[in-house]
């Protein structure tokens, strides 16, 4: 069963070193984590399953890493300065500042309860900042709020530089910021954090089959995370809440400890991007209100080898959260368990490839000098795999280790015992997480046993 309150996820993570509160000796900072030991472990796990789904298991995928800091009119053109925002509400008697969509009375302070609170108006959630040493109203420009638009506007690099033609993607992992009104409920909004973006180019024509294409996909491969089926919905944006930009828009939600909430967003952007940013708009009959763009100076658009003219692709843009898929993952890998002697265990039953340790090796005794040898040998051994991180621990039990790494989702303990010295073969105790079940296997079986286990398990 997944966690059932975010309090456990957050002792969790805190007791083991997955995330901690940002700058917490100072006394912390609203709305910035900072990833642990095994916190980064499974970050970086989770990136690393979007990034072979996306780009190394595709033929039709590049991928791209773009700065974080770009040029002012980025985010001019892209809409982003004068819709980029939520409605803020300020309460005049104890100063909290409020997004007015997420309070439960817009005409009282979630606070304090006073009715004493200033109509709703627009606040920008982009940082702004200024480029070099003169600080003016030209040096200006902001941390980017997304990851799309430097893909936009690399664009035609890609294309150049690639030879691809529609339908095609580009793909990138990277660093976003927002100044949020409320942060809250842990990582799932904070200031600072990942985005895992996709923007797939089609023809115009084709866009409505390749949106429900990727919606599919997407809720697969969230499944192929560990995520359980009822615990994922489907919500259809309409109206007010369609972005400016978006044909449609189909958002994954999850169920985290909070309630139903959006994972991912799966939208068709038309040719709002590219023709946003696009010299000469006026060549490409555009479907999309954009902008009058008076700064590109590249034609971002593609030769229709059927129709034999340049047009300006459409976009579908799934777009998730790394921090909040994180968050989902924790969530449903959560376990506690009633056991037939009377005791009980926490346990994370993560996916064996997002795991932060794959396998912990364990010396029966920690003060015995052939048992350690044989231990620290086979951890060296097995880390050679390459399956990730091999966790060496001389604590000298067994048991409490055991526990442990129930606990932080190690899915292979094997313990390095007497049998291991003195008989033939040098045969180990395998331990697996989810059965606790125990089996023997000898020394140089160990790495294709290992191999095969993950291979299996994925």
């Amino acid at each position: 069963m997944p966690a059932k309150t975010m309090d456990e996820l957050v002792s969790l993570c805190k007791r083991r070193g997955f995330i901690f509160q940002g700058s917490e000796i100072y006394g912390g900072m609203q709305g910035a984590y900072d990833y642990g030991p095994l916190g980064i472990e499974l970050k970086n796990n989770l990136k690393a399953a979007w990034w072979r789904a996306m780009v190394y298991e595709r033929d039709d995928v590049e991928g791209l890493d773009a700065a974080i800091i770009q040029n002012k009119y980025v985010y001019k053109y892209s809409g982003h300065e004068d819709t980029f925002t939520d409605p803020m509400v300020d309460c005049h008697e104890c100063k909290s500042r409020m997004r007015a969509d997420h309070m439960k009375d817009i005409k009282v302070c979630d606070n304090c309860g006073s009715t004493n609170v200033t109509e709703p108006r627009d606040f920008n959630l982009m940082f702004k900042t200024n480029v070099g040493p003169m600080v003016n109203e030209e040096s200006y420009t902001y941390l980017r709020p997304e990851t799309a638009q430097g893909i936009f506007t690399n664009f035609k690099n890609v294309v150049d530089s690639t030879s691809r033609a529609l339908p095609f993607g580009i793909a990138q992992i990277g660093k976003s910021f927002r100044n949020e009104i409320t942060p809250r409920n842990f990582i799932f909004r904070v200031r600072e954090f990942e985005q895992m973006e996709l923007e797939f180019f089609c023809k115009p024509g084709e866009d409505e089959k390749w949106h429900q294409t990727w919606v599919e996909l997407r809720t697969q491969w969230w499944l192929d995370q560990g995520l359980g089926k009822e615990n994922m919905e489907f919500e259809h944006v309409t109206g007010d809440d369609l972005a400016h930009y978006s044909k449609a828009t189909v958002d994954i939600l999850y169920k985290f400890p909070h309630g139903f909430e959006e994972l991912e967003g799966v939208a068709n952007r038309t040719d709002y991007d590219l023709g946003s940013h696009t010299k000469a708009q006026e060549e490409f009959g555009l479907s999309a209100k954009v902008k009058k763009n008076e700064h590109s100076t590249t034609k971002l658009a593609v030769r229709d080898l059927e129709e034999n003219k340049m047009i300006v692709p459409f976009c579908i843009e799934p777009s998730a959260g790394l921090d909040r898929g994180v968050l989902a993952v924790l969530t449903e890998a959560y376990t506690e368990e009633e056991l037939e002697n009377g005791t009980s265990r926490t346990v994370l039953k993560l996916k064996p490839h997002l795991a932060p340790i794959k396998v912990a090796v364990l010396p029966l005794k920690k003060n015995k000098p052939e048992i350690v040898d044989a231990a620290k040998a086979i951890k060296n051994r097995l880390q050679k795999l390459g399956l990730g991180r091999i966790l060496y621990e001389n604590t000298g039990n067994v048991g409490k280790g055991y526990r442990r790494h129930d606990e932080v989702g190690t899915p292979i303990c094997i313990t390095v015992d007497f049998d291991t010295i003195e008989q033939e073969g040098a045969p180990v105790t395998v331990r697996h997480r989810d059965t606790m079940e125990q089996e023997v296997v000898n020394t140089a079986d160990l790495p294709s046993f290992i191999l095969n286990y993950f291979v299996n398990q994925n």
